[in-house]
């Protein structure tokens, strides 16, 4: 049986550390930003799933896209 105490397996997943940070910056930004759009819209369905659902962004992204303000054609 290997010994996981060995600095090689640390070594071995060193690169994870800075993408499992990367990936939770990117996924509270995204959060954030459709959490206030959708509480201010009064969509609370999308303000619950958007809360309780991690899909590393993709939902709130959704979600901005859908509801974004179409600009006016003048």
């Amino acid at each position: 049986m290997e010994n996981f105490s060995d600095l090689g397996f640390l070594k071995t997943l060193s690169w994870l550390i800075p993408v499992i940070v990367i990936l939770s910056i990117w996924e509270a930004i995204w959060k954030i930003i459709a959490l206030w759009k959708s509480a201010r819209n009064d969509h609370l369905a999308w303000f619950i799933c958007i809360a309780i659902i991690n899909t590393v962004g993709i939902l709130p992204i959704v979600y901005i896209i859908k509801y974004r303000k179409k600009k006016e054609v003048s």
